[in-house]
């Protein structure tokens, strides 16, 4: 159910999530906004994904809100439901999750940010491997690899975790950006060495709970697998995924990870969002000090922040976010983006893993998510403004979303089977004239060849 509140009441949700207002309330424009129903649905008609959950924030508050589609393909399934309907977040658990455990820490000065990670993790040594620093696993230049199929190996979560400590490092530390998972599940043990206890027990009691987000967790319960939206069907793990973790790996090291395993809904996520846009505080409890907000979710190298990404146009923060905005991806299918300047974030959630109809389901996610961002800020009467009858939106294009075959690769293929057609042409008649020459055993073999 749509809810872009057009009365002038301020309203307080019944149920998670946060208050909401209208979008004149609060500065933006209902009309606009009404774009966002466009993209998306343009996407689940191409086949990216069944369903998604969208929530759109400003000024503390929600003023867009809703659930597309349906969970699955299937026409008995259920419709998403912004607040109910959960969803694997996959690498959002690095922020929402790891990151903020580790700004806890670094506030409570449990952590330093150039301390070696070896300081910590004593087994996570050897060679470079005692250079690497926590701020380097932050900004993914610790020089480990992207990722180790540890899935594959591993018999055990106990194996799993020694696995990804004894990685040999793919670069000098400091060196390069390499995009890690395996770092991300460092700093996740690294949590856990420090706070004493695992991590999803410290989030739950340090963040989760506290802020009222009673619909994010990992290793969801079989009760709640109803309304969590399926990933895929067809996975190494031999059979479809539902409540469970997408990520191998994630699953290997026992559905907690420091790079993938958390699940949640929209409406959750708006209360994170908007308690990071307050400076690490809401509805009266501060979760993480306001420097510390500031100090994370600034640039550290490129484009990265320390955990966090920023918004450059690219990784589906559209074109229009501000200076200072930051987020993250999902490789399921979800996004956050959080405008500081503007005083807005933007979620979706969806579940494009989940046996795809679109012949580039990469392409779709990565446009609507953009598309999203854009939506929203333009939305913002103050903000930037359109030239009338402009297709500014890329699902309104939906370039390389199902490409048909190539021309050239027709007009070849047409081409091949021509020649083809031709040789096998010349060999019959070949084959004919051997044949009344007596030599049919000769036309045979060339009419073989031919073919």
């Amino acid at each position: 159910m749509l809810r872009v509140i057009l009365t002038a009441l301020t309203m307080t949700r019944a149920g998670n999530g946060l208050p909401v207002k209208s979008p004149t309330e609060v500065g933006m424009s209902s009309s606009r906004l009404g774009a966002i129903e466009r993209v998306v649905e343009r996407g689940i008609k191409a086949g990216g994904y069944p369903g998604a959950s969208v929530i759109v924030g400003r000024k503390g508050a929600a003023v867009f809100e809703k659930g597309f589609g349906k969970l699955s393909w299937s026409e008995n399934s259920t419709p998403v439901d912004a607040q109910r309907t959960i969803y694997d977040v996959a690498s959002l658990s690095k922020v929402v999750g790891t990151t903020t455990a580790i700004m806890i820490l670094y506030d409570e000065k449990k952590i330093g940010l150039d301390d070696p990670v070896v300081n910590y993790i004593p087994t996570f040594g050897g060679g470079d491997k005692d250079k690497v620093t926590v701020r380097q696993l932050l900004t993914h230049t610790s020089g480990l690899p992207a990722g180790r199929d540890i899935w594959r190996i591993a018999q055990t979560p106990l194996e799993a975790r020694a696995l990804v400590l004894s990685t040999p490092l793919e670069g000098r530390p400091g060196a390069q950006y390499i995009y890690s998972d395996l770092g991300a599940d460092v700093l996740g043990l690294l949590v856990e060495v420090v706070s004493g206890e695992p991590l999803d027990k410290f989030l739950t009691r340090r963040v989760f709970e506290p802020l009222g987000m009673n619909e994010t967790m990992y290793r969801p319960a079989d009760s709640l697998r109803y309304r969590i939206a399926p990933t895929e069907v067809t996975p190494p793990r031999g059979y479809p995924l539902r409540g469970e973790v997408h990520d191998e790996n994630a699953y290997a090291l026992g559905g907690v990870a420091g790079h993938a395993g958390l699940f949640s809904t929209a409406a959750d996520l708006s209360v994170f969002a908007q308690m990071m846009l307050n400076g690490g505080e809401y509805n009266g409890v501060q979760i993480i000090s306001k420097p510390t907000v500031e100090l994370f979710t600034s640039r550290a190298f490129g484009h990265r922040a320390l955990g966090w990404d920023t918004a450059e146009g690219d990784y589906g923060s559209g074109r229009y976010l501000g200076p200072t905005a930051y987020g993250h991806t999902g490789f399921t299918g979800t996004s956050m983006w959080i405008d500081p300047e503007r005083e807005m974030f933007v979620i979706l959630l969806t579940n494009r893993v989940h046996a795809a109809r679109a012949l580039r389901p990469a392409k779709v996610i990565a446009d609507v998510r953009a598309d999203l961002s854009d939506a929203a800020v333009l939305s913002v009467l103050d903000g930037p403004k359109l030239a009338s009858g402009s297709k500014a939106f890329r699902a309104d294009r939906e370039v390389g979303w199902n490409p048909p075959p190539r021309a050239s690769r027709r007009r070849h293929g047409s081409s091949r089977h021509h020649s083809i057609a031709s040789a096998t042409s010349r060999s019959r008649a070949s084959s004919a004239k051997k044949s009344a020459s007596g030599k049919k055993a000769s036309a045979t073999k060339s009419s073989k060849k031919s073919r």
